[in-house]
């Protein structure tokens, strides 16, 4: 894609996003990789006022804030930034703010193997990342650290980080991270859920389902 087909393919995500029911407002963000520069939603505009030149664009190599465009990039840029330059791998970062993931999030619970399709995102479990000021270094720590082998992490009392190789990947993953993150809320009503064993999971990533838990196109 070009830059302005990735700056269009952005904000056709951010209203995907919220007429998914896994964002609501300006609180999410979208960045994607083009080549050594990250494209990134800017700050508080809605959605629906969004223009492709409203993009922010900002170095890889850069760690200032700096940035390119009339608008300032997300308060979030930090640790997609961060992200982008630990996981080369990774095209894409979907931030949102879901109900449910949000309400483990509140109550800093990991969604453990309660369903197969965990392994999409890498492991056993999706971490929540420990808590930290939006915005700060030190949450962009907590984010990395979560992230370690695994594509998608909640964020203590905030939300919920899905990455891919590319926009339409990152996308798909924030959505069933949603999924999954209703589906063990609801369990946990009933008495909680049966989690799959360990060797369960092993014949779930031998058919390959978590072969691309980085980030990476499936081959």
């Amino acid at each position: 894609m070009t830059e302005l087909d990735l700056r269009r393919e952005i904000i056709a995500h951010c209203l995907r996003m919220n007429a998914a029911g896994i964002n609501q407002g300006v609180s999410g963000n979208i960045s994607v990789r083009f080549g050594e520069r990250m494209l990134i939603t800017p700050t508080s505009i809605p959605y629906d006022r969004l223009l492709p030149e409203d993009i922010a664009s900002m170095s890889l190599a850069g760690n200032d804030g700096a940035f390119e465009g009339p608008k300032p990039p997300s308060s979030e840029w930090r640790f997609h930034l961060d992200i982008m330059r630990s996981r080369p791998e990774v095209g894409a970062i979907v931030h949102t703010h879901p109900t449910y993931c949000t309400s483990l999030a509140i109550a800093r619970r990991s969604i453990p193997a309660c369903h197969y399709m965990i392994a999409i995102f890498g492991g056993d479990d999706v971490r929540c990342a420990d808590y930290a000021t939006y915005g700060t270094e030190q949450l962009s720590a907590n984010v990395l650290k979560a992230l370690e082998d695994r594509s998608a992490c909640l964020l203590a009392n905030h939300g919920a980080i899905a990455t891919g190789y590319d926009l339409a990947n990152a996308f798909w993953r924030a959505v069933e991270l949603e999924t999954i993150a209703r589906q063990y809320f609801n369990a946990l009503l009933i008495g909680g859920p049966v989690l799959l064993t360990a060797e369960e999971m092993k014949d779930t990533f031998a058919k390959g389902l978590g072969s691309n838990y980085a980030g990476q196109r499936a081959r």
